[in-house]
């Protein structure tokens, strides 16, 4: 192109940055390798043949297109373009998912972003695999190998039957609910929390009747109703505005609050690039404005046990 809009090769040699030799070399690479002669030479002058004219717009699209490509390499590098693969675990409410993806689109509108909905040990798996970039994990959990963002306190309630005369109470003490099945979460979504939240209820007077497995809103909401059932909930805005809604079940504290689930952002260490800084910074956000969490910094690092970790 440079010959072309020269049309000579000391000129054109001398816009490159490079010597003559090399350049005509370079031509006559070109058109053995293209099958065409680009250019007539003579003594004083270079003058561009029809095929190069019919190929020099080629060749324009082409260097832009390569300019483009180094360009959207450069943003990737920098974390402004490309894909970020996350993921939220099933709790989460759609109120504070919709932040979440409002707020990590402001901030990088040139990263399409690949959500997916995953349990706590559905996040490990895929960070160890390196099919996930940054996800929001409960604790406890093994995160050996992850950086983690702020640690996050999320209050939890119970689900009553409306009609129970616990729902009368304004908190209800653990012991209460003795007698009552307890729907779950299924253990191997978060093994570790699963058991702690089965620890922290026998610690505290309650003994589930039977355990229930069960995630959908829909579905727990059924074993509540015909079974006999409770089961623990996280407050939010999401959840306190549907318990008022329904007519069947209500949102109670417990008393005491015995119970808190703990939320981090994790990411695999050394990959916390600008897109996932951003990411993290907009899923912190959402949750302390729109899941009524707080920050729950302990004095002391983590230490990891067989299957959970604790704050020690």
């Amino acid at each position: 192109m440079a010959v072309a809009e020269e049309s000579h090769f000391g000129r054109a040699a001398a816009r490159l940055g490079m010597a003559q030799p090399p350049l005509s070399q370079r031509i006559q690479r070109l058109e053995r390798e293209l099958g065409v002669r680009l250019f007539e030479r003579t003594s004083r002058q270079v003058t561009i043949t029809k095929a190069g004219s019919l190929l020099l717009d080629e060749a324009r699209e082409l260097l832009a297109r390569s300019e483009a490509l180094l360009a959207a390499a450069r943003r990737i590098r920098d974390g402004e373009s490309g894909l970020l693969r996350a993921a939220l675990p099933p709790d989460i409410a759609g109120e504070t998912v919709a932040v979440i993806l409002r707020d990590f689109r402001h901030r990088h509108p040139g990263v399409e972003l690949e959500l997916h909905e995953l349990s706590t040990a559905q996040q490990l798996g895929r960070f160890a695999s390196h099919d996930l970039d940054v996800g929001i994990v409960h604790h406890p959990c093994d995160v050996a190998g992850l950086e983690l963002g702020p640690v996050l306190r999320r209050e939890v309630g119970v689900l009553l039957p409306r009609g129970a005369p616990e729902a009368a109470l304004a908190e209800v003490p653990v012991p209460a609910l003795t007698g009552y099945d307890l729907v779950l979460f299924p253990r191997a979504g978060a093994p570790a929390l699963h058991d702690d939240i089965l620890t922290a209820c026998a610690r505290n007077g309650y003994t589930p009747a039977a355990v229930r497995q069960g995630q959908g809103s829909s579905f727990v909401r059924g074993l509540i109703l015909s079974a006999n059932s409770v089961a623990f909930s996280p407050r939010d805005a999401q959840s306190a505005h549907a318990a008022e809604q329904d007519p069947d079940v209500v949102w109670r504290p417990l008393a005491g609050s015995p119970l808190t689930w703990r939320y981090s952002v994790a990411w695999p260490q050394g990959h916390g690039d600008t897109a996932v800084s951003a990411f993290a910074e907009a899923a912190t956000n959402a949750l302390l404005e729109s899941a009524t969490v707080s920050t729950d910094a302990p004095a002391s690092p983590l230490y990891l046990r067989p299957t959970a970790e604790y704050w020690l």
